[in-house]
């Protein structure tokens, strides 16, 4: 499976969480909604200049700045 960093991931695309590669308070803030290695998500919206992404995870929507998003790697389900 390809991984891509969340930033560039389209709207309808899924995949599952490779990798959260920050650490300090950032880092937990974004390992306590959810979004850990295994978790599978689906980006569901982008806003119009594509900040915030709003993603599906764990029957939620959650939404994310794309310095957030950043730090994410995700598999991606083809």
């Amino acid at each position: 499976m390809a991984q891509v960093n969340m930033r560039t991931m389209t709207v309808n695309q899924s995949g599952t969480i490779a990798a959260v590669k920050v650490n300090g308070e950032l880092g937990r803030r974004i390992r306590e909604m959810g979004l850990v290695p295994g978790t599978k998500i689906t980006i569901q919206l982008r806003a119009p200049l594509n900040d915030p992404v709003a993603l599906r995870v764990m029957g939620g929507t959650l939404t994310l700045r794309n310095n957030e998003a950043d730090f994410i790697q995700v598999s991606l389900v083809h």
